[in-house]
């Protein structure tokens, strides 16, 4: 009698387990910072010392276009043969996805590092419509860089990276659209105390420690 309670029991320790990680919203960090401020490369090495997964929004949605048989893949083409903008809904959800397929296989990976979004006010306004109490956005770490900097370093990774946007031309254009339509929504977490901010134009190893001192005291 009691070896079967206890066998009840531990049959429904794993479901109890289970409900509890699915009752868990994920945690996450918004990556912010001009091109080639270094917020992969900070990614890469903050995934290696702490507990969180790296999400790009421009990987996923590479990714979605190429697997084959995805209705959403075609979409997504279609919208970049035309030269439009991907709906910001298409980016929300494949985030949303890919968080919640990461937190199925283990419980434990709850926290995200949202690298690259959101970058304009469209993002920001589909992020609240789709992901409003589904997800706790902690705060903002900002890579803060200068323009020339920036550019440099873009032009320097152009030479191996293949990146057809990596020349002077682009990066201006890129830097001034960064300028007008991600820096004001840093902006707006930086007013309600949610932005730390990184001297991003100094080595690798310099920007971690300051990287590092954040999340150790964040969690």
């Amino acid at each position: 009698m009691i070896g079967g309670l206890f066998a009840k029991v531990f049959q429904r320790v794993p479901s109890l387990l289970y409900r509890v990680s699915l009752m868990m919203k994920p945690q996450v960090v918004f990556v912010l910072g001009g091109p080639g401020a270094g917020k992969g490369t900070q990614c890469s090495k903050i995934v290696e010392s702490f507990n969180y997964t790296h999400l790009s929004a421009g990987d996923l949605l590479r990714a979605e276009r190429a697997r084959e048989g995805s209705e959403s893949g075609q979409l997504i083409s279609n919208y970049i043969k035309e030269g439009k903008i991907v709906p910001v809904e298409i980016t929300i959800n494949l985030l949303k996805k890919a968080m919640e397929e990461t937190m199925q296989e283990d419980a434990k990976k709850f926290r995200f590092l949202i690298d690259g979004f959101p970058r304009n006010e469209d993002n920001l306004q589909g992020w609240k419509k789709v992901m409003e109490g589904k997800a706790d956005v902690k705060f903002v770490l900002f890579f803060d860089c200068g323009n020339e900097v920036c550019i440099d370093r873009c032009l320097e990774r152009g030479k191996s990276s293949g990146r057809s946007d990596d020349n002077r031309e682009s990066l201006e254009k890129r830097i001034q659209t960064y300028l007008q339509s991600t820096r004001p929504i840093i902006d707006l977490y930086e007013e309600r105390g949610k932005v730390h901010t990184i001297d991003a134009s100094r080595c690798v190893d310099e920007v971690f420690a300051d990287v590092k001192a954040v999340l150790d005291k964040e969690g």
